[in-house]
């Protein structure tokens, strides 16, 4: 092997150790040119996504029965909730073992969830047009309830599971194109160095696009980013107006 061509060892060469520390600052100092959430990181904590699935498992058991297609009504909630314990033995804690089956489970657990809660808004969106609905406010204000705040969750899953291919692919800083721009990564002054994306990010984002109809401060790049709050506000903003109304005549 040709010596001539080997990496130089600093401290076996004649070098002014000064220059070298320097040189060493001025590289730690350009990789704290990228920005954190285009660099790689630890994998995301579990625990805040599987809390938010058990909620909208739970809210799906308290539906009323008018309002869910399969019978009987707790085998979703039941099947989303061995989906999330096979992924929870997957990964724990940290989302640190990335698996093409723990990918599949994934966007299948989200998939049936959403399935589940957007057949339930059909459904009662139709029963509010014929009037068959029902003649108690409070029952039906609870319904009403229980799939918007499930809609929240599911659609906040879905970004958080697919913006920038995912949480391991964030993590492992894979694609440096996002699918949604959050404030701090073009106002880098208004967050810490190491900031990234996280769950609650996604879930705000999620409670924002039901309740304002539409992106505030976050925005959607991306076409599938578009179409998911697209049909999220759709679903939002029909139970929201029907409902109300419904609930309205009924108390007059």
């Amino acid at each position: 092997m040709d010596e001539s061509h080997a990496d130089p060892d600093p401290h076996a060469l004649p070098i002014d150790h000064e220059v070298w520390r320097r040189a060493q600052g001025a590289f730690e100092r350009a990789e704290h040119l990228v920005p954190g959430w285009l660099r790689p990181s630890v994998g995301e904590n579990r625990i805040p996504v599987a809390a938010a699935i058990l909620t909208a498992a739970g809210l799906q058991l308290l539906l009323s029965q008018r309002f869910t297609f399969f019978r009987p009504h707790w085998v979703l909630p039941a099947l989303e909730v061995l989906l999330l314990a096979t992924l929870t033995v997957i990964n724990p804690v940290r989302l640190t073992r990335r698996t093409p089956a723990a990918r599949y489970l994934s966007v299948t657990l989200i998939a049936v969830i959403s399935l589940d809660n957007g057949i339930s808004a059909i459904l009662l969106d139709t029963k509010l047009i014929r009037g068959t609905a029902g003649t108690q406010a409070g029952p039906l204000l609870a319904s009403a309830a229980a799939i918007y705040l499930t809609n929240i969750i599911a659609f906040g899953v879905w970004y958080w599971q697919l913006d920038r291919g995912g949480p391991f692919a964030r993590a492992a800083a894979i694609s440096p194109y996002p699918d949604f721009l959050f404030p701090q990564m073009t106002q880098h002054h208004l967050a810490r160095d190491d900031w990234q994306p996280t769950f609650g990010d996604y879930i705000y984002v999620s409670i924002t696009n039901a309740t304002a109809f539409s992106p505030t401060d976050t925005m959607p790049l991306t076409r599938w980013a578009k179409l998911l709050m697209t049909v999220q506000s759709s679903i939002a903003l029909s139970t929201t107006a029907l409902v109300i109304a419904r609930a309205i005549n009924i108390l007059k």
